[in-house]
Formats: structure tokens, sequence, C-alpha cells
């Protein structure tokens, strides 16, 4: 394998129960870089003149934003760079809003040997409400 230094945890390194978490205040300059780059316009998003009317009574961020903070745990630290996203389900339980700090955490919940798959619980959280919960199935790299 060449330059082993630069991967995360392989296969043979995690353990059921083990985790990570990443956490970023949520900017106005997210929202707005996120729905130009991703193409998303939706005035919910938005106009806050829009938003005001909904349900949400003001603009929330994009769900996927948010849950593009379980990329970064799982990208970045558990298990880490040389990993390969498989799926991922998520469930959108709350709103969040600018201004708000988004904690993503990644929980070892099944390790299927053979395959150098694992499963991981996610979870984002604000303050102590969830916003999104689900599950992603990652290719972990072997040591071998």
């Amino acid at each position: 394998m060449r330059h082993p230094e630069l991967y995360g945890y392989f296969f043979e390194d995690l353990k059921v129960g083990m985790s990570a978490t990443v956490s970023r205040t949520i900017t106005e300059t997210d929202l707005r870089n996120f729905s130009g780059v991703s193409g998303d316009t939706n005035p919910m998003h938005l106009n806050e003149e829009f938003a005001r009317e909904t349900a949400f009574g003001g603009c929330i961020v994009h769900g996927m934003l948010t849950a593009s903070l379980i990329s970064a745990v799982v990208g970045t630290k558990l298990p880490g760079p040389g990993c390969i996203y498989m799926g991922q389900t998520l469930k959108f339980l709350a709103p969040v809003r600018v201004g708000d700090t988004v904690y993503a955490k990644a929980t070892v919940k099944e390790l299927v040997t053979g395959k150098n798959r694992v499963v991981l619980d996610t979870i984002c959280t604000v303050g102590s409400s969830v916003v999104i919960e689900g599950e992603a199935t990652i290719k972990v790299p072997s040591r071998s």
C-alpha cells in the first residue's frame, strides 16, 4: 500500500462502539455557497419574506448541507481518509437555522468481515435536539 500515513482507520482497527464527532456553526455564507454549488435555490432557504409565511416561520438551512457534516466525520475521522461511502439513510427531524452549531456524530454499529464494510449510526444535533438521524455503510481499506 502506498502512503499508509495518509489513511484513517483500517478495517482491522475498528471496533463496535467507536465514535467521532465534528461540529460547525452554520453561517449565511455556508448557506449561500451550498445553494450555489447544489443549485438548490428553494426560497425556503434564501427568501426570508417567503419563508416567514411557512410552518417554519423563517429560512431554514438545506437539509443536505446539514447532512454533509456526516460526510465530514466519515471522510476525516471515522473511518477517515481512504474510506468510500456506499450508502446513507437520513431522517430529517427538525430544522437548522443560520447561526446554529451542528454536531455530527458517527458510531460504529456493525463490522462486516470479509467485505471490509462498516455500518455506522449517524446523528446530527443542535443543542439537545436531534435534527437528523440515519445509518451509513462504508467500505474501509484493509491493512493487508
